[in-house]
């Protein structure tokens, strides 16, 4: 018989991080454990207040009920929590956990298996144009060819002009650019600023305006010379017609896939499938999971075995992380695996 228990977590930011949202300096989540004749397994329930579909006053009454019906099994489980995507990602995890040799290694890959990295983008925070400059010249420095950079937090012109300095520096050839605007543009302006942005060899723009203008997003598709990203647009849609419906009416160039906002693995491979029909690309990114869960959506994402830099998460931001194998070196993500793990939860 399988025993489940759960424990919340408060991870420390390192430094403050802003986000159009606002400055984030701690960040919950939650574990889930499962114990079965001795066997240990773990997963990660990476809530996201504020931003979390599953941001709501009777989650931690989700995840007793979990624990109390462990027993009906994952796939029972998955569709008794559809509407609580976080949750659904621990468990899992936790499944997945369980049945592993060991219970961080979750999904065989070269990844795991032989060292091969993963090739990752590197993340500018919002602030001020000195600070958010500062970052990305350490980016370059610690060799990623890929950089994402938060944008609609400061004046937009002062955003404008720290792209065109990078720009003047190093070219399309040296640095791949995408920015992520989440939801951060009024979509009355959001098609001029694209223009604006266009002509700084941009890869792309994430969420340019907040998700649920179904109609205003789909113009923006067509008409902007800047390909668009679907990220917080997917949250909340659970129903595999409703997705294709919104992918057919939106028609992207590109979908964001953050496991712990939208179904997990299972959910996000869903998103997969119907991109793939479409002709719609797509990277992973993670949640600020602690490398609990990072390692789990890092280990899945090596899988599908896509050419594209991911969004995933280095676990350098926080103060209280678990050491772990993961290891940035040259903009790629590696899994070490004769580095043993810290985690004093189980």
């Amino acid at each position: 018989m399988i025993k489940a228990t759960y424990h919340k977590y408060i991870l420390h930011f390192k430094v403050p991080s802003g986000t159009s949202r606002g400055i984030l300096k701690t960040k919950e989540t939650w574990f889930l454990h499962l114990n079965k004749d001795g066997k240990f397994g773990i997963g990660e329930c990476g809530l996201f207040r504020g931003l979390s579909i599953d941001d709501r006053p009777d989650y931690e009454d989700k995840l007793k009920w979990v624990c109390n019906n462990i027993g009906i099994g994952l796939e029972r489980l998955l569709e008794k929590t559809y509407d609580f995507p976080s949750i659904q990602i621990g468990i899992e995890q936790a499944f997945l956990s369980l049945q592993s040799s060991f219970p961080f290694k979750l999904f065989a890959s070269d990844f795991t298996e032989s060292n091969k990295g993963l090739a990752i983008n590197g993340l500018i925070w919002m602030g001020d144009r000195q600070f958010m400059k500062d970052q990305i010249k350490d980016r370059i420095a610690q060799g990623f060819h890929c950089i994402k950079m938060k944008i609609g937090a400061i004046n937009f012109q002062s955003e404008i002009e720290l792209l065109a300095s990078i720009r003047k520096e190093f070219s399309i050839k040296d640095i791949e650019l995408r920015v992520d605007a989440n939801g951060a543009f009024q979509s009355s302006e959001a098609l001029d600023k694209l223009k604006i942005l266009s002509s700084y060899d941009i890869h792309s723009i994430e969420q340019p305006i907040k998700q649920g203008q179904i109609e205003e997003m789909a113009l923006l598709c067509e008409q902007s010379p800047l390909p668009i990203a679907l990220d917080e647009e997917l949250i909340g849609v659970f129903d595999v017609t409703k997705k294709k419906e919104l992918l057919q009416i939106i028609n992207p160039q590109y979908i964001i896939l953050k496991p712990s906002l939208i179904g997990g693995f299972k959910g996000s491979l869903e998103w997969i499938d119907l991109a793939n029909d479409s002709g719609i690309e797509w990277w992973v990114t993670s949640a600020l999971e602690s490398n609990v869960g990072l390692n789990a959506i890092a280990q899945w994402t090596a899988t599908l075995k896509s050419s594209m830099p991911q969004g995933l998460g280095t676990g350098s931001l926080f103060t209280n992380n678990f050491d772990c194998p993961l290891k940035v070196n040259n903009g790629m993500l590696h899994y070490e695996k004769n580095k043993n793990w810290n985690f004093n939860l189980i």
